[in-house]
């Protein structure tokens, strides 16, 4: 796929996620790791994952796909989102200034690398995989080759172009519900809710298995009404087949001042996606 537009005088517009940002010669999109050079979209972040480990595949999470299989995991820095609740945010939020000093790993590397360490799939995670999609569909080609699955865990803004190329190559996605509140989405992530929930319409409606994340946070996305919400898109829009997981939140980034998500919040979001028809409702984060 063409992953940025020509508009005129060597500025461009990208294509990879919704903001669609539109750069002029050396700019730099919202995500920070993607740039107009000499009238290209250039991922600056190509071949230099930041983050590289093998994780069991249920800790992605993926409860329904490869079941206690492990999987090769890798992100880069950068994010299209500023989630005030980031639990990686020393990556997803910071600058790239050092990137000089990360090992290349380039797409073969990663497929090696994967197969040595006896992993069934590489997840594509940690930050948002959508501004490094060129290096990830690199790898992704790769190895389907190699019968390796390939893993995206994400927010869910990609453009429609990037969700229709990702049905050639991804076998299986988590993504990210954050909330249902159009106001709440913008304030705290700079996005838009209604792009994530077109997304996941379409990911449903392909041949990539598909699960949900949301992280249930104190007085910003714990009220009945909002879970009610969340479990009745699911269930309506996706599939009562379709996993939930409803994970608790811990303070951590710009959202310090809120407590611990607790334990009989999870239960009463898991009660609330049980009674919408979900068949598939998992706790995360808790002891």
């Amino acid at each position: 796929m063409k992953y940025f537009a020509e508009i005129e005088n060597g500025t461009i517009q990208c294509l990879l996620c919704e903001h669609k940002c539109i750069l002029k010669e050396n700019a730099i999109g919202k995500c920070r790791v993607n740039s107009n050079v000499d009238g290209k979209l250039v991922c600056l972040v190509h071949s230099k994952p930041i983050a590289v480990h093998v994780d069991p595949i249920e800790k992605k999470p993926l409860f329904h796909f490869e079941k206690g299989s492990k999987t090769y995991s890798l992100g880069t820095y950068g994010c299209n989102f500023k989630c005030q609740w980031c639990q990686n945010y020393q990556i997803s939020q910071s600058d790239i200034s050092g990137l000089e000093r990360i090992p290349t790993i380039t797409p073969d590397d990663v497929v090696n690398n994967a197969l040595s360490s006896n992993c069934t799939s590489i997840s594509y995670t940690y930050n948002e995989p959508t501004i490094f999609y060129p290096y990830a569909r690199d790898i992704g080609f790769l190895a389907k080759e190699k019968g390796l699955k390939n893993i995206f865990v994400s927010n869910g803004f990609q453009t429609e172009e990037v969700i229709e190329d990702m049905k050639l190559w991804v076998d299986a996605c988590n993504i990210d519900l954050k909330c249902f509140n159009v106001k709440n989405c913008k304030m705290f992530t700079g996005s838009d809710i209604n792009v994530v929930l077109r997304n996941l319409k379409l990911l449903a409606k392909s041949d990539i298995h598909l699960e949900i994340t949301t992280l249930v946070i104190p007085d910003f996305n714990d009220s009945k009404k909002e879970l009610k919400q969340i479990a009745d898109f699911i269930a309506n829009s996706l599939g009562t087949d379709v996993p939930w997981h409803v994970s608790a939140f811990h303070p951590d980034y710009k959202m310090t001042d809120k407590t611990r998500t607790s334990k009989e919040t999870i239960f009463k979001a898991m009660e609330i996606g049980e009674k919408q028809g979900l068949k598939y409702v998992y706790p995360g984060n808790i002891w």
